[in-house]
């Protein structure tokens, strides 16, 4: 078409610009022929005039439209160029933040700098399966691509990740990788991934260091094959490394490092096993401080080193190895630091001890001598002689760094190596994905050999990846058969040429190298003349002869040729390698035990010169290898990278191109400038041009068709599509070169879908105008029609209102006036009458208040007059005292002065002579006066005596009285003394109380005074409450409701919070049950895999020959007895230990050896049985004759015992009568109570019952045993009779030969042996149980003990009323809870009688019955021996069914056959009752627990789980088995409940059913199994539905258009999506209700639960919600608003589905409410803070990240729809910043809500059932 048409005003175009490369503009004139300029408008608004170039006249780029901007794929851009591609990239990366974009084959991802949650298990689950156009672009939808071709073609794959340092191609590769190995099933193993991931630290460690572009910057390339076995598991991988750039271990760049080990070592030297490294900080190393940028933020590089060393010992490296590699990397620093001086110009010397020197000879074991020797030197030989030649100080130098570069460049080698010897295995290899990690097209400032060698592998990938495109368009042409035109593409052969052809750059450099005296100025001057004039690719640059420029595919590079020769040859001194081959150390001598020459092709340095110093004879003997010389580097270089091309040839490749968006790494932001210079150069732009040369955009047309329709006339459309689309193009497009006709596609050039785009909008836009104006008119006219009928019925209401108020006003105005007459009236007699009270009130008071105060002042006076009566009397008194005793004292005090006086007069006198004299004088007379007084003394003494005689017996009687009267005044004076006290005391109380009376009376005044002011204050008050009254009454009224509304709030707060518990207990025990559920799971799956285990293993064992098996074994594997179960058991735990360690050689020749061991115990046993049967016929002769002897005593025995039973039998029976006569005696009342005699006869009787029973029933088997023996011994009997003695004894040893007698002579011995050993452990158990139940009491007594003392402790402490009343609370608390427990004891005693009772009708009954059997069976001795013996036989006498079947043990695997194995659920779930089996199942269990055969009880049960099991293992697959098998499982769960006997299981069952119940045996731990059993099969069932319905969902629920027409088709680039249209074959929404309809009417027939049925409606809605939700999170062509408007009408119609089925209460509409959120949220508006409000309170069930992935990925279908602003899902996540949720981004469709199975009873009664004969159960008997 002509340019005319396309550059209109307002179309939009780019034109470059210097800073952002391309910008955008609008046309503001029409373009016409001839024009030299373009009127053009930028975005900010500037108008500028774009000058066409004159030459050339070509007009700048279209734009593409807004709906196409965001495409997934780059081809499918109606304009595809380069300014196209980067704003398209730029708005998924800054808008969308997708960082994925397709590109053709190619996947373009751009490095977000930040961790993004799109690498989870979900995420891969999500893709895994996927067709790569139907999900957004991913790394692991190209792995899966990968994984589906190499399945699907069986051809080898690649996976080829370029791109610059920083871009990140490392992880691209990791993601891959472990997607491999997720989706090939050894993530669980976790292996080979496992060891992959972990050689990552490994390499990052030894390849990786920081640049300046990124700080972990891989330095090699590596391509890892991941190879695959037949079943496509990984079981393996191998590593190829390109290109370690040796440089960096010597020298380093400003702001880089050198490799991460270096430092990782010097960040650890500290640590105890670094010591003899003598490492210190790296800034103390020259290999590691040249960059001076030693540390990187956020690293921790002994954090670093511990995660290598764990990866080293992953995979396999030991302590010793891993100490060896860090002693050559400590060496290599050590080395760097050796300083070499000058000796003079020529030569050069290390001095003496040198530091460092030491403890590199010490590190790598070699002498110190030798090293400082030939540091210094170099041997030069010639034809003839051998030279030593000093080196300068520079070539010394260099040659230590060569040496270094050398030893790196081997452990390198050799980690590798190891690495993948780890990674290795001996399963054989059927495939492989071989994932490319390589460097990208490099251009710096300075460019040498090292970004010669990448450039050049990236030309020939370049190339290779172009002719891969070329083939893929050739085919997709050929396929559609239309004209085949030659693409013109960029061939970079020419450049492939300059570089590796004969005489070309790497040819005349190998040349170079040869010479002996090659420099790189003559190799460029050899380039010059070579190449300058013969190759335009080739140039020299114009200020340099050093130099040269090549023409690259992506860009012109400058080559600075100094050190391109030097590098290339990689020379190192010959003898330096041999002190190291002389090393002592163990490492490094493997390290270069296959090291070649590395000495020059000359045998010379290059760049050497001076004279000879030593001249040696050559060694006459020297290997002829040494004239052999060593490949280069850019010759191995060119061989691997040969090698890498075929294998990539040889392989489907898929492309990944990582771009770096900034130099800076922020995350999100982008550099345009860099992303065109990355895009250039990784071929993207190559793509898009080859694209673009053809065909670029195709239309399937179905596609065409509905997304034109509207460009087409009613009379256009013909039934054929194909033709319509041709007659409409042909009308459309004018020119047919643009567009041609495919089988099924429809291709055209580059434009002309948005030519037709155009053409779509102009006439949807003027639809839209039409449709608009129509719609105005109509509203705008209906608006008037409403405002004016609006106005009318205003008017009357508001005029009728008018008159309504003045009549209302005029009544209240004559109320009112009533009113006010009224009660002023009454107000002003209230008012007098209130007055006159208060008067006569105050009249009394004031009265009252007057003569109370003159009777006090009277009384006062009174008082006061006797009061002052007596103190005038006391004072009067104290008067008197006082002087009475001051006069006394006076006279003392004077007698007292006067006495001393005369004293002190006599002492004088007493002191002199004369005084002595005096007194002497008339001591003589006195004297003789004395003597005559004594004599007349003697006298009276005399009589005095005789008088005292008689007196003593006078005084003696008299002193008895006197004793007598002493105590009886002693007892008075003790009474006086006490009362004394008492009287004492009452004055002190006395005293006391007249003070307090005094201080009564000071506060009665008081308080009178109080009291006055008090009733005037309360006079005034008193109106003051009665005003107030009357505002508390209305304020309580307020209150009150108040109160209400509150205690209403709290009623619905405690509800909520209680619903909110209740909630959270339901999620706590629905986690519980899913985490049951899931451990369930986890063990059905290991139980599977250990029967795959087990029959891969017994396959393996069977295949060096036959093995005879035991005839006696059953084929049926669920028929297995308590020993198979053991045995069994013992064997699955031998069988797992062999079969995990892998099928290897070791564990095939440990199986050949058992095989060999059982073959030998198989013969051993077989001689053991020869010798059994000839000891068993010399014995059976022996006995034959001893066994008529002993059959008369057995039989009288026998007899005599059966009398006993009857007797036993008679004395049961009476007892059982004088129980019964107990309990309907007049004590009837009374007979439950526990202690009374009715009570006590029952419970010992029953007791002795039961002991007697169970003795009598062991005998009675015992008997039974006997009796069976005797009529096999009479029928031998017989058998002699008629035939000879060999005969006989040949047929008794074929039957002593056959296994079934072998068998139950042992299975008679192991029941023996099991019935005494459960005696056994009864007893042991029982005893166990006392003890136990001894020890609670004692313990219970201790604890008691102790609580009784620390009440008696604490109510000590407290005062007696308290003591008191603590006691009796403790005592009613004591009482109370003894109380409890005796009601417990009670009601356990009530239900212990029940039972017993039930138990004694049983036990009496069957007494009876045998007693009868007996009687009827009873013969003499002599009869027995004539008659033949029968078994005895126990005669049921049943007059109706029971509702059970009666089966022989040996026809139990035919039950459980044709019951369960071969039974077709279709016939049995139409044609009979639903649950059948399960009926049959639990009658046959009945009769079992009837006969109380606890063996086939548990054999039923096992045999019944077992089988059901191995029919879903079989037929797992098939809805119907799974779903028939699920409801007769839950209903013979039922069953086991319903007839268990609990009362809680009883309440619904009718009183025939009651007696139904089991008797003998509680299965609760059986009900658990099989519950557990349900849950699996439920588990099962919903795995099947899923399977079922997944590949329907995503095309039913978001594909297909149910709405028709709402939602056109977008334009697809490369990567076609599956088509939304419905062709035959896909699935639409009515397929997904119809499978629905299916499941619920055969889940409906099979008689499921309903409750179940709801469960299983709500997991299959949970499924259909997360998957549809998963895939429109992944899937940007699906966000849009008509989407959002399929989406909601088809989950409307899911609604409608469950509303027909009764099943809305089910809780599977919630299940869907986050999909039902999300659509809503695409049909949304999405512009103000209002619409963000909306969409944060409407969406609650979608997460943060979910909202905002929607919000990004919402895409414009028409242009009349606006993308989402960025400012606007910002405003989102602000105000969901708050949220607490999980980031995860998906929905778990693996989750499963936990079952629960309620308990259904069944209302068939089971003596009704009858069986068909359709299902062969004709053994069977109803009982």
């Amino acid at each position: 078409m002509a340019a005319s048409e396309l550059y209109t005003k307002s179309a939009r175009v780019w034109i470059p610009d210097a800073e952002e490369v391309w910008k955008s503009a609008e046309l503001i004139k029409d373009y016409k022929n001839g024009d030299a300029s373009l009127q053009l408008m930028l975005e900010d608004g500037t108008n500028i005039d774009h000058k066409l170039d004159p030459k050339t006249k070509n007009l700048p780029h279209l734009r593409n439209p807004d709906i196409l901007v965001g495409e997934n794929d780059l081809t499918a851009l109606s304009y595809l160029h380069e300014p196209a591609v980067l704003h398209n990239l730029k708005v998924r990366f800054i808008d969308s933040k997708l960082i994925y974009t397709y590109c053709g084959i190619v996947l373009v991802a751009i490095n977000p700098y930040e961790t993004l949650p799109i690498y989870g298990t979900d995420i891969i689950n999500a893709y895994s399966g996927q067709n790569m156009g139907d999900m957004d672009p991913h790394i692991f939808a190209v792995a899966e691509e990968a994984y589906k071709q190499m399945a699907r073609d069986e051809r080898n794959q690649s996976i080829i990740v370029s791109g610059e340092s920083g871009a990140g191609k490392t992880v691209s590769a990791k993601y891959a990788m472990r997607y491999f190995a997720t989706v090939s099933g050894s993530a669980s193993d976790a292996n080979v991934e496992e060891k992959v991931l972990a050689s990552n630290p490994i390499m990052e460690a030894i390849g990786n260091a920081k640049t300046t572009r990124n700080d972990n910057s891989s330095r090699f390339g590596k391509y890892i094959e991941i190879g695959f076995d037949n079943r496509y598991h990984i079981i393996g991988a191998n590593m190829r490394t390109y290109l370690l750039e040796k440089s960096r271990v010597v020298f380093q760049a400003d702001e880089e490092r050198n490799y991460h080990i270096f430092y990782q070592l010097c960040a650890s030297a500290k640590l105890p096993e670094f010591k003899t490294l003598r490492l210190t900080n790296a800034n103390d190393f020259l290999y590691t401080r040249q960059g001076r940028s030693p540390v990187i933020d956020g690293v921790d590089d002994s954090k670093e080193l511990c995660t290598t060393r764990h990866a080293f010992t992953l995979l396999g490296i030991n302590e010793s190895n891993q100490m060896g590699l860090f002693q050559v990397l400590a060496a290599i620093l050590h080395l760097g630091n050796v300083e070499l001086k000058e000796k003079d110009s020529d030569s050069s010397i290390i001095a003496s001890n040198n530091l460092h020197l030491t403890m590199f000879c010490e590190l790598v074991g070699v002498t110190y001598k030798d090293m400082s020797q030939w540091l210094c030197h170099r041997k030069l030989k010639t034809a003839t002689e051998t030279y030593i030649k000093p080196l300068s100080r520079l070539q010394a130098t260099n040659a230590r760094d060569a040496l270094s570069k050398h030893i790196y460049a081997k452990l390198f080698n050799w980690i590798v190596e190891h690495v993948n010897k780890a990674l290795v295995t001996n399963i054989k290899q059927h495939s492989f994905i071989g994932v490319l990690d390589i460097y990208g097209f490099e251009t710096f400032e300075i460019n040498s050999f090292e970004q010669f060698c990448i450039n050049y592998a990236n030309e020939k990938l370049q190339q290779q990846f172009n002719m891969h495109v070329f083939k893929l368009e050739q085919e997709e042409y050929m396929k559609e058969q239309i004209p085949w035109t030659l693409i013109d593409f960029y061939d970079n052969q020419p450049c492939i040429n300059l570089i590796e052809a004969k005489m070309g750059v790497l040819d005349l450099l190998d040349e170079e190298c040869r010479m002996p005296k090659g420099s790189d100025d003559s190799w460029a001057q050899k380039l010059y003349n070579t190449h300058l004039k013969t190759c335009s690719l080739f140039e020299k640059p114009r200020m340099s002869n050093r130099a040269f420029i090549i023409q690259h595919f992506a860009d012109k590079v400058e080559y600075q040729c100094e050190g391109f020769l030097e590098k290339n040859k990689d020379t190192v001194n010959e003898e330096q390698i041999n002190v190291l081959k002389a090393s002592k150390f163990n490492l490094l001598m493997e390290l270069f035990q296959d090291e070649e020459k590395a000495t020059s092709p000359t045998g010379q340095v290059p760049g050497t010169g001076g004279r000879t110093r030593l001249s040696i004879k050559p060694d006459k003997n020297r290997d002829t290898s040494s004239k052999e010389h060593k490949k280069t580097v850019g010759c191995q270089f060119r061989n691997s990278l040969q090698m890498l091309m075929e294998t990539l040839n040889a392989t489907t490749p898929h492309y990944v191109r990582c771009i770096k968006p900034n130099d800076f790494k922020l995350a999100f932001s982008f550099d345009p400038k860099r992303a065109v210079q990355q895009l250039r150069a990784c071929g993207v732009l190559e793509t898009i041009r080859i694209s673009a040369a053809g065909f670029p955009s195709r239309w399937t047309y179905q596609e065409f068709f509905s997304r034109y329709r509207v460009l087409m006339k009613q009379k256009d459309v013909l039934p054929d599509k194909k033709l319509t689309c041709k007659h409409v193009l042909e009308r459309l497009v004018e020119d047919h070169d643009k567009y041609q006709f495919g089988k099924s596609k429809i291709f055209f050039r580059a434009g002309q879908v948005a030519y037709l785009e155009k053409l779509r909008a102009d006439k949807l836009r003027a639809a839209c105008i039409r449709i608009q104006k129509t719609i105005r008119c109509w509203l705008a006219r209906k608006k008037y029609l409403r405002k004016r009928s609006a106005a009318i019925t205003i008017q009357r209401f508001t005029r009728g209102y008018q008159a309504r108020c003045l009549a209302k006003f005029m009544r209240r105005t004559q109320a009112a006036t009533i009113i006010q007459k009224y009660q002023r009236m009454c107000v002003e007699k209230k008012r007098y009458r209130q007055k006159q009270a208060a008067a006569l009130v105050m009249q009394t008071i004031l009265r009252a208040y007057m003569a109370r105060q003159q009777y006090q002042a009277l009384l006062r006076e009174h008082k006061a007059v006797i009061i002052q009566k007596h103190i005038r009397g006391w004072l009067a008194r104290c008067w008197y005292k006082r002087c009475l005793e001051a006069i006394v004292y006076l006279q003392c005090c004077i007698r007292r002065m006067r006495a001393k006086r005369e004293l002190k007069k006599l002492k004088i006198e007493a002191r002199s002579v004369e005084h002595f004299k005096k007194l002497n004088k008339g001591m003589e007379n006195k004297i003789m006066q004395l003597q005559r007084k004594i004599d007349e003394q003697h006298k009276e003494n005399r009589l005095v005596s005789e008088k005292l005689v008689g007196l003593e017996s006078s005084y003696a009687v008299e002193g008895e009285k006197m004793r007598s009267e002493l105590s009886r005044l002693r007892g008075a004076e003790e009474d006086a003394r006490n009362k004394a006290n008492q009287v004492s005391s009452l004055l002190e109380e006395l005293e006391k109380l007249r003070k307090e009376l005094s201080v009564t009376q000071q506060e009665k005044k008081t308080i009178e005074e109080w009291a006055q002011t008090y009733r005037s204050e309360m006079e005034k008050m008193v109106s003051e409450l009665k005003d107030q009254n009357g505002l508390l009454k209305k304020e309580k009224d307020d209150l009150n409701r108040l109160i209400q509304e509150q205690s209403q709030q709290m009623t619905e707060k405690m509800t909520r919070v209680i619903a909110e518990e209740t909630r959270r207990l339901e999620t706590d025990l629905n986690e519980e049950r899913s985490r049951y559920q899931n451990l369930l799971t986890e063990h059905l799956r290991l139980e599977e895999k250990y029967d795959d285990l087990k029959e891969a293993y017994s396959s393996n064992v069977s295949k060096p020959g036959h093995r005879r098996t035991d005839s006696t074994h059953s084929s049926n594997e669920s028929e297995y007895t308590f020993n198979s179960e053991y045995t069994e058991s013992e064997e699955g735990s031998r069988t797992r230990d062999d079969v995990t360690r892998g099928m290897d050689t070791s564990l095939t020749l440990k199986l050949q050896k058992r095989v060999t061991e059982l073959e030998q115990e198989k013969q051993l046993l077989r001689d053991e049985l020869e010798n059994k049967e000839d000891q068993f016929q010399r014995a059976r002769a022996r006995d034959d004759a001893e066994f008529r002897k002993a059959r008369g005593a057995e039989l009288e025995y026998e007899s005599l015992k059966r009398q006993e039973l009857e007797s036993e039998n008679k004395k049961l029976r009476h007892d059982l009568t004088e129980m019964r006569r107990s309990l309907l005696g007049d004590t009837a009342t009374s007979a439950g109570a526990p202690g009374s005699p009715a009570y006590k006869v029952l419970l010992d009787q029953l007791n002795a019952s039961c002991e007697e029973l169970e003795v009598r029933k062991e005998e009675v088997l015992i008997l039974r045993s006997q009796l069976v023996s005797q009529k096999e011994a009479m029928h031998h009997k017989d058998e002699k009779e008629t035939m000879t003695e060999p005969s006989v004894f040949a047929k008794d040893v074929n039957k002593l030969k056959d296994a079934d007698e072998l068998k139950q002579a042992y299975i008679g011995l192991k029941d023996t042996s099991r019935l005494l050993e459960h005696q056994l452990q009864t007893q042991r158990r029982t005893y166990e149980n006392e003890v136990e139940s001894l020890r609670g009491e004692l313990q219970n007594l201790k604890e008691e003990n102790n609580r009784q003392q620390q009440l008696l402790a604490q109510n000590l402490q407290l005062p007696p009323e308290a003591r008191i009343e603590a006691s009796l609370q403790h005592e009613i608390t004591r009482l109370t809870n003894e109380n409890l427990d005796l009601m417990e004891q009670l009601e356990k005693q009530d239900r212990t009688i029940r039972k017993l009772k039930k138990q004694l009708k049983v036990f009496s009954k069957r007494i009876g019955e045998m007693g009868a059997g007996q009687t009827e069976g009873q013969t003499s001795p002599g009869q027995m021996v004539e008659e033949s013996i029968h078994p005895v036989n126990i005669p049921r006498r049943e007059k109706d069914f029971q509702g059970m079947l009666e089966y022989k043990r040996e026809d139990e695997m035919k039950l459980v056959k044709n019951l369960i194995l071969e039974l077709k659920p279709r016939g049995v779930a139409v044609n009979l009752i639903p649950g059948l089996p399960a009926y049959i199942l639990f009658m046959c269990l009945r009769h079992a627990d009837y006969l109380n055969d606890d063996q086939k009880v548990r054999t039923l049960l096992t045999s019944t789980i077992n089988s059901i099991k191995k029919i879903l293992k079989k037929r797992g697959d098939d809805f119907e088995t799974v779903s028939f098998w699920l409801a007769n499982t839950c209903r013979f769960l039922h069953c086991l409940k319903q007839y268990s006997g609990d009362e809680a299981f009883m309440k619904h069952n009718t009183s025939r059913q009651n007696e139904h119940s089991l008797s003998n045996f509680d299965l609760a731990e059986y009900r658990q199994v099989i519950s557990d059993l349900a849950i699996q099969i439920y588990q099962q069932l919903i795995k099947c539905m899923e399977n079922i319905l997944q590949p329907m969902i995503v095309s039913g629920m978001l594909e297909h258009e149910t709405i028709q027409g709402v939602s056109g088709v977008k334009p697809t680039g490369l990567r076609k999506r599956t088509s939304s249209i419905a062709d035959e074959g896909t699935y639409t929404l009515d397929s997904i209700l119809r499978q629905l309809n299916t499941f619920h009417s055969i889940m409906c027939q099979h008689g499921t639960d309903p409750e179940l049925i709801k469960q299983v409606v709500k997991q299959l809605f949970y499924i259909i919600g997360a998957i549809t939700l998963n895939n429109l999170l992944l899937r940007k062509d699906m966000c849009s608003w008509c989407k959002g408007m399929q989406i909601k009408y088809n989950v409307s119609q899911l609604e409608e589905w469950l509303r027909d089925k009764g099943l809305m209460t089910c809780g599977a509409k919630e299940t869907l409410e986050p999909l039902i959120q999300a659509a809503q949220l695409l049909q949304m508006k999405k512009k103000t803070d209002e619409d963000a409000e909306a969409i944060c309170s409407m969406c609650q069930a979608l997460t943060t990240s979910q909202i905002v992935k929607v919000l990004n990925l919402y895409t414009p279908v028409n242009e009349f729809e606006e993308r989402v602003s960025i400012a606007f899902i910002r405003t989102i996540q602000t105000r969901l910043r708050d949220r607490c949720e999980s980031p995860q981004l998906l929905m778990d469709t693996k989750m499963i809500y936990p079952v629960t199975f309620p308990f259904s009873p069944s209302s068939v009664a089971l003596e009704t059932i009858q069986i068909p004969g359709s299902l062969n159960l004709g053994f069977l008997t109803r009982v």
